[in-house]
């Protein structure tokens, strides 16, 4: 029977966690602790639930199932064509993939141009294409994706992080501050909900698979020793994800007393230009440029084998080529009316997501109908939670706040409890249909 080395299974947690680890996880953190200062460590908390908690339990859960389709075909064959859809748009060319395109630029070009050149158009179009070309290029070889990732861009991220953290422990740049006053009340679930923009928690029921198929591409093809490399390798990026995101808000926190900044990217710019002066602002765009890098070349890997096992009439290399280009034009629209989109749809998908997740990691508890109330309570409030806050400007808000905890930003909780509830009920006086 064969078995994985140390080795082995260190590069692929170090693979896990750099699919993980994009733009938007080096910029909330430190968003997170510049705001919530000596309360720093209550809304972390809430913070590494849905930021790495959720999406390694994603990982597992994908791995237990088998793949995303599977998993969501025991909710109805119908959600599992729409759903999975849905996550590969947002995390792919619709949403995060130009994300890291754009955060990369403000962060590692913008700050060196002058005024006229980092805010001219075809600036950041000639910035985007080197980086979609450079993307592209190492997508096209999704079976070295180990040796890219764990041999050389995590460590290279980790280095960089842990040089300006020892800069930070030896020489603090300040001091913490008082919260600011979002991050004075409710702030385990302000910190809860910020987890929700790092996206990871629907990255992982796609990454799920890759980690699956690259663990039996090294000979491991029984299922008991694949879950259990699989829960290892979840476990290790998890810890990793969780050290970092510690580091990132304690070096938020500690210039809370110099200036609470409006974002994250911000935050790390005043952070690194007090403990290393200009050097620092180089330092920072080589750790956004790999980070995002990293991010997007999972992305668009699994995005292409997604579109070319959905419509087989064109190759992997084909549609990667397509997801590249589609990103690189929605890049070009600018981070602001990229930023703006993201909440309102993330609102909608994450808490279909994360009842996903808990039901199939249950799943020897969970009949077809659990799966099918469960998601459809949960749909059916986030959908309308979605369309209050984007299109409706809040104006039904005062009708929600009647749902427990929707004040607190988790009002679909309620929903998919009852609608786990009514699905056991169902249950109970219907055949039983197998969901595995």
């Amino acid at each position: 029977m064969s078995t994985l080395s140390s080795k082995e299974l260190l590069f692929i947690i170090f693979m896990l966690f750099s699919m993980f680890f994009g733009a938007g996880n080096l910029i909330f953190p430190a968003f997170l602790g510049n705001a919530a200062g000596t309360e720093m460590w209550i809304p972390l908390g809430g913070f590494i639930i849905t930021a790495v908690g959720l999406p390694i339990l994603g990982v597992i859960a994908v791995g237990k199932a088998g793949s995303l389709n599977t998993l969501s075909t025991r909710v109805h064959p119908l959600f599992a064509l729409i759903f999975p859809l849905l996550i590969y748009l947002s995390i792919g060319p619709g949403l995060a993939i130009p994300r890291a395109a754009t955060v990369a630029y403000e962060m590692s070009a913008a700050p060196f141009l002058s005024g006229y050149l980092s805010n001219h158009a075809m600036t950041l179009f000639v910035y985007t294409f080197l980086f979609f070309a450079i993307v592209l290029w190492l997508s096209l070889s999704p079976s070295k994706l180990v040796d890219r990732f764990g041999k050389l861009l995590t460590p290279t991220l980790l280095i960089l992080i842990a040089i300006i953290f020892i800069k930070a422990i030896l020489t603090p740049a300040g001091t913490y501050s008082s919260p600011t006053e979002t991050y004075a009340t409710s702030s385990f679930f302000k910190g809860f909900l910020d987890g929700y923009l790092t996206m990871d928690a629907l990255a992982a029921l796609v990454y799920g698979i890759v980690v699956v198929n690259t663990i039996r591409a090294k000979g491991i093809q029984d299922n008991a020793s694949l879950s259990r490399y699989m829960l290892v390798a979840g476990i290790g990026a998890g810890i990793l994800l969780a050290l970092i995101y510690s580091i990132l808000a304690y070096l938020g926190a500690s210039v809370s007393s110099i200036h609470q900044l409006d974002n994250g990217a911000e935050v790390l710019t005043l952070v690194m230009n007090e403990l290393f002066g200009q050097a620092g602002i180089v330092l920072l765009g080589a750790l956004f440029t790999v980070a995002c890098l990293c991010v997007s070349i999972s992305l668009i890997i699994s995005c292409g084998e997604y579109f070319s096992r959905l419509m087989p009439f064109l190759s992997y290399k084909v549609w990667a080529a397509i997801v590249a280009v589609i990103s690189f034009t929605i890049a070009n629209l600018g981070l602001n009316q990229i930023l703006a989109i993201s909440v309102p749809i993330l609102g909608a998908i994450y808490p279909m997501a994360i009842v996903l997740i808990l039901l199939g990691l249950f799943n020897r508890f969970a009949n077809h109908s659990i799966y099918f109330y469960g998601i459809l309570f949960t749909a059916v409030f986030s959908i309308i939670d979605a369309i209050n806050t984007a299109l409706l400007n809040g104006a039904i808000s005062n009708e929600l706040t009647v749902i427990p905890l929707y004040a607190q930003g988790v009002g679909w909780v309620v929903p998919a409890v009852i609608g786990i509830i009514v699905g056991a009920i169902v249950g109970k006086f219907r055949p039983t249909v197998s969901v595995e």
